[in-house]
């Protein structure tokens, strides 16, 4: 589980050096968009960031990654990143965002990265599910994980002076989220399914002229960790609960010791006020736009890039050399 305790304080805009992690390993995923290779597209993006990364100053655990050490060759829970050097981080990746996404060429694949001081990042252990809620600053004290959905939806219409029928929910296309999906709709709102990408979809809730007010449902805790860092940085806020999938897991999060009733906020997730996020678009999406190329020598990216202390958002294109790139990184790039 999480320590709040705090090493050492990140003294510089880490997140303008993380962009170049998250355009290596868009550049390298976006090769592999519409090939209909999950696997291979995850591994080239794995691949792209892994060697970046460790050529940026700081001392990092990854706390957020691709799973065990036995299950991920790069990028595993645990494993050190960085060049060793001061500040010591925290840090949750993932570097493709929508593996499923990519493989069929559909929007709003990313490449994310977050991080924050050591000790400062809420660790799901065995649970890998959790329920979220998630909207923008002027509906953050509206937000609550055990009043009826309808109700919330009503608060919601009303704060923002609308008819119900125009507030938008976005949640995840799966059959556990059938009940709500009809709740919602007999309430009068309207629902906005996604097949994957709720890292997307989270940003997309809290985001000024959205089309969409609120995110709801149960996914990915890692994700619900990585959205709270953008969170953070952009306003708003994201409620989250564990959800054991199973009662095996159940058990395993009452024996580490990790409360299943509790609401964790952002800041419980990320403890502290200085988190950084980076994003790189892979596929075209509402948040940001894909990988386009120009030429074979040439291609471009569009990323975000936030530090929460000083809540700046910064939105980067890029034009990239790609055949000076491939010599950089062994290859590694696209």
């Amino acid at each position: 589980m999480s320590t709040n305790g705090q090493t050492s304080r990140p003294d510089r805009n880490l997140a303008l050096e993380l962009v170049r992690v998250t355009e290596a390993a868009a550049l390298a995923a976006a090769r592999m968009v519409g090939r209909g290779d999950k696997e291979g597209a995850d591994q080239a993006a794995v691949d792209a960031m892994r060697a970046v990364l460790d050529s940026v100053s700081m001392d990092g655990v990854v706390v957020i990654g691709e799973g065990e050490k036995d299950e991920a060759p790069m990028l595993y829970n645990g494993e050190r990143v960085g060049d060793g050097s001061q500040p010591e981080v925290d840090v949750a990746v993932d570097p493709l965002e929508g593996t499923r996404l990519t493989a069929l060429g559909m929007p709003s694949a990313l490449a994310v990265i977050a991080l924050g001081p050591r000790g400062s990042m809420f660790d799901p252990g065995p649970c890998f599910y959790m329920e979220k809620i998630a909207g923008g600053p002027d509906i953050a004290d509206l937000l609550d994980l055990d009043r009826p959905l309808p109700e919330t939806l009503q608060l919601i219409a009303e704060r923002k002076g609308r008819d119900i029928r125009d507030v938008m929910v976005v949640m995840l296309d799966r059959e556990r989220h059938n009940d709500a999906m009809r709740e919602v709709r007999e309430a009068g709102a309207r629902v906005r399914l996604i097949l994957d990408g709720d890292v997307s979809a989270a940003m997309l809730a809290v985001s000024e002229n959205s089309s969409v007010d609120l995110l709801w449902g149960i996914g990915g805790t890692p994700e619900g960790v990585i959205s709270a860092a953008a969170i953070k940085c952009i306003g708003g806020q994201l409620l989250g609960r564990l959800w054991p999938r199973n009662d095996e897991e159940r058990q395993a999060s009452i024996d580490a010791g990790y409360d299943l009733e509790r609401v964790l906020n952002c800041d419980d997730l990320i403890a502290g006020d200085d988190c950084f996020f980076s994003a790189t678009g892979v596929t075209d999406g509402d948040v940001l736009e894909g990988v386009r190329y120009q030429s074979d020598r040439s291609a471009s990216t569009e990323s975000m890039v936030m530090r929460s202390r000083s809540g700046t958002v910064r939105r980067i294109s890029a034009r990239h050399d790609r055949t000076k790139l491939r010599a950089l990184v062994a290859g590694r790039y696209g």
